[in-house]
């Protein structure tokens, strides 16, 4: 009985990874790397590769999130393809985005 109630699981689950492994042509890559005490990200699908440091705004300087603002925000477009890689240069990191909830 377990081993036929871990088939019902796993089958819908294995086509759901089968569909979601479709190659898609995105049309900005963001490559996010978490340092020590910042983030740095590039926007990789442009002629000039743009790079970026993003670092925590001090609480006391302005009023906002504590710990949760930074100096320089990452945009990304509405409605478009993106493909996110994320790596950490020296530590393991969580990266999180605040406003969807999610970590």
């Amino acid at each position: 009985l377990p081993a036929i109630t871990l088939i019902f699981i796993a089958l819908p689950s294995l086509r759901l990874l089968y569909l979601l492994d479709e190659s898609m042509n995105p049309m900005i890559t963001l490559k996010t790397i978490g340092h020590q005490w910042y983030w740095s990200y590039e926007y990789m699908d442009f002629k000039n590769q743009i790079e970026f440091d993003s670092y925590m705004i001090q609480p006391e300087l302005i009023n906002s999130f504590r710990l949760l603002d930074v100096d320089n925000r990452t945009l990304l477009p509405m409605n478009t393809q993106i493909r996110t890689l994320i790596t950490a240069a020296d530590v393991i990191h969580s990266w999180t985005i605040p406003t969807l909830g999610m970590k």
